[in-house]
């Protein structure tokens, strides 16, 4: 039997302890059933957790540990490059150490344009990197340009910031002091963060209450739009490219250019200088 290797994403020992593990275990046996029940297990569908067991361990660990990686290959009946695969595609999956407060600064265009690169390196300057309450990172775009430049802790929105702002919100978390993003209820860890994204009840008063319009420059365009008379077209029949209803003469021609074999390529590619 070939040997274990292990991408080493973090510190943590491998494996977890025993304790650890087993309620891990319970947790995790709760997310798999939400796609393949226990009385008619499906490996194949029970894959399908992986995204929220990956948010699990996270919120074990504060990151994707190799611990982390080794639970869900065994749990799910994959290979530890396959789980690696995915945690290390997507930005949410932490791959070092995370504080309480991980602290997102959106440098994508509009953003950055607003304000969001003299943000982040205001708090660059700010924080000591050896914090262990704050995390500082970059974000990509998190579609609320609306209200540029955003801030995200905890993937929590904070718009409309400046450096001043971000400063004194980080300060805040750092002093230990209640804080409310622009929409949502008060501000939890990182690591009770990710439980919820695992799929675990979010018991915070205000999170579970019904709540939350529009702003103002979400609805712009709307009311724009309402104010100069337009409306938007009628919905035609179902076609197949979007462009021309199924059964027309223009369908019917689309359909037969895509059905057309392709030309040989020495019909549409120039020969070489000297062929």
């Amino acid at each position: 039997m070939s040997e274990k290797v292990y991408l080493q994403l973090g510190t943590r020992p491998v494996p977890y302890p025993d304790e650890v593990r087993t309620r891990l275990e319970d947790d995790a046996a709760a997310i798999v059933a939400r796609y393949s029940p226990p009385d008619a297990p499906d490996p194949k569908m029970a894959r399908s957790a992986l995204l929220p067991l990956l948010h699990l361990v996270q919120s074990e660990d504060g990151y994707i540990s190799p611990a982390g990686i080794e639970f869900c290959a065994d749990r799910l009946g994959l290979t530890g490059a396959e789980v690696t695969a995915v945690a290390t595609f997507y930005s949410m999956y932490r791959r070092e150490p995370t504080g309480d407060y991980l602290v997102g600064v959106c440098t994508n265009t509009l953003c950055a344009v607003m304000g969001g690169d003299a943000i982040l390196e205001a708090l660059h300057d700010h924080l000591d990197p050896s914090d262990s309450t704050v995390t500082l990172t970059h974000i990509e775009c998190n579609a609320a340009c609306d209200y540029a430049p955003v801030v995200m802790v905890n993937w929590e929105f904070f718009d409309n910031q400046t450096p001043e702002s971000a400063r004194s919100l980080v300060d805040a978390l750092r002093s230990g002091d209640e804080v409310v993003p622009t929409r949502g209820a008060s501000l939890c860890t990182f690591r009770e963060t990710e439980r919820i994204l695992a799929g675990f009840p979010d018991e915070r008063l205000v999170a579970v209450q019904a709540g939350g319009r529009a702003g103002a420059p979400t609805l712009a365009g709307l009311h724009i739009a309402r104010d100069m008379g337009m409306t938007a077209p009628e919905a035609s029949q179902p076609s197949d490219s979007g462009s021309a209803p199924l059964g027309s003469e223009e369908a019917n021609a689309a359909a037969t250019r895509r059905n057309k074999p392709a030309p040989a390529p020495s019909a549409t590619v120039p020969p070489k200088k000297g062929i």
